[in-house]
């Protein structure tokens, strides 16, 4: 059965990185994070962003967080507190103790290891807190960077249909994680 009792947002620690909750003065991080033409497209999103639609988004997201709809953490470097992506856990399905992981970084800041990190961290929290069975991701196929992480972590692809709420992604995948 998933976990989602927590009175405090889990803040996750790494030897490079934190993993913190989204606040509202992050606004021009995430303009700047949605704004990125080529990961829009791999995420489905509208590459047309505004500061306004920013703060919109990080007041959906903590309403989520609040209901215990998802976490989203944003990536920061814990040496100088620098905004460099984020993780979600969102979708969970109770039935099947199942949880969705959502991902994306800044492009100055891929290639460096760092969302593997992140996702490590994430991957621990889900299984050992929120107590998942299976953790999920939707990437597109064509994002190599994605499912090489996704590899690399020990996701499994499956040619298998599971509940995503994804719409625009195209040539969408599953892999699949469990403990």
């Amino acid at each position: 059965m998933l976990n989602l009792n927590f009175t405090d947002f889990p803040t996750l620690h790494t030897e490079r990185l934190t993993l913190k909750k989204i606040l509202r003065k992050n606004y021009n991080f995430i303009h700047k994070l949605h704004s990125d033409p080529v990961t829009n497209n791999f995420v489905g999103r509208d590459n047309a962003t505004t500061l306004k639609q920013a703060v919109k988004y990080i007041e959906r997201i903590n309403g989520m967080v609040k209901n215990k709809e998802c976490l989203y953490w944003v990536i920061t470097l814990s040496n100088n507190d620098t905004l460099i992506g984020s993780v979600c856990c969102w979708n969970f399905d109770h039935e099947s103790d199942m949880v969705e992981i959502g991902y994306e970084m800044l492009p100055e800041f891929q290639g460096k290891g760092y969302m593997k990190e992140a996702l490590q961290a994430v991957i621990r929290f889900t299984f050992n807190n929120l107590k998942a069975a299976v953790i999920t991701a939707f990437p597109s196929s064509d994002n190599s960077s994605s499912v090489a992480i996704l590899k690399k972590l020990n996701f499994v692809f499956e040619n298998q249909a599971y509940n995503n709420k994804h719409v625009n992604i195209e040539n969408i995948v599953t892999y699949t994680l469990r403990p």
